[in-house]
């Protein structure tokens, strides 16, 4: 299954880092990413495939929101078609 993440946050050391290392332990596979900086804040939106013999998108969730609440990140994951439904036009 394909997903969706944006992180936002105050821009600091590691943040791609701790996004990916939850990734990669969940068997998520990183397909295209983009990420700036906006003054002083990172944004970033990836898109992911989720193996789901390894783990489901609320594991991924949870993870995430962890991670982000020790980070001060605020970080969303939504699937792919939630994703495109809620930005058609």
């Amino acid at each position: 299954m394909k997903a969706i993440i944006t992180v936002l946050g105050k821009d600091t050391v590691g943040i791609m880092y701790n996004v990916s290392k939850i990734l990669a332990e969940l068997g998520v596979n990183i397909e295209d990413v983009t990420q700036t900086i906006l003054q002083e804040y990172f944004t970033m939106l990836m898109v992911v495939k989720i193996d789901e013999t390894k783990s489901t998108i609320a594991d991924l969730q949870t993870a995430l929101n962890e991670m982000g609440e020790e980070k001060g990140l605020s970080i969303n994951v939504q699937k792919e078609e939630i994703f495109n439904a809620m930005h058609k036009i």
